[in-house]
């Protein structure tokens, strides 16, 4: 059974962030959305890539009426390391999120190879309604086949010029 679906309230989130304040969804009052952005953490040379480019997109992301979060289960350290070395000083960097709250968001998780953590969440995308109900989500079991940005971005156009709504609720 799963615990995210679309038109319902996503479970409770709340992180440290590497500003040094805590984030709740909760507290969020985006215009639109809230993009809430789960990846594998400083590991990952997919998720690098991944966030450098949304770091370069995060104004696109914020005039369309976004509030933005990308979240690792890395502890304080390493989150900080990742602003530094991957350059995306742009977003919102949570950490410390445990294996146990990426369940209840269907996140996938994995056991390290090689060196990677112990053990860590594969990557997701979700976009919240302001009344934190989920309008979309998109969860992968790999590094791999990421929502693409500049079609996202076109996504939400359609979706706001349209009232489209959620689906996948039945």
């Amino acid at each position: 059974m799963k615990n995210v679906l679309p038109r319902k309230e996503v479970p409770r989130l709340r992180v440290e962030t590497t500003s040094g304040m805590q984030w709740d969804l909760r507290d969020q009052k985006p215009e639109n959305f809230t993009m809430v952005i789960f990846y594998r953490g400083l590991h990952c040379p997919v998720c690098k890539s991944y966030l450098e480019e949304l770091n370069k997109k995060i104004e696109k992301f914020q005039e369309k009426g976004l509030n933005v979060i990308c979240i690792s289960a890395n502890n304080k350290s390493l989150a900080e390391k990742t602003v530094k070395e991957w350059e995306v000083d742009n977003l919102t960097i949570g950490y410390n999120f445990n294996p146990e709250d990426a369940r209840k968001w269907d996140l996938y998780i994995s056991e390290g190879i090689k060196d990677e953590p112990e053990v860590f969440f594969e990557p997701g995308l979700f976009l919240i309604k302001p009344d934190n109900t989920l309008y979309a989500a998109s969860i992968q079991t790999m590094p791999f086949a990421r929502p693409k940005f500049d079609e996202l971005l076109k996504a939400i156009d359609f979706v706001l010029d349209k009232d489209y709504p959620a689906r996948g609720e039945a």
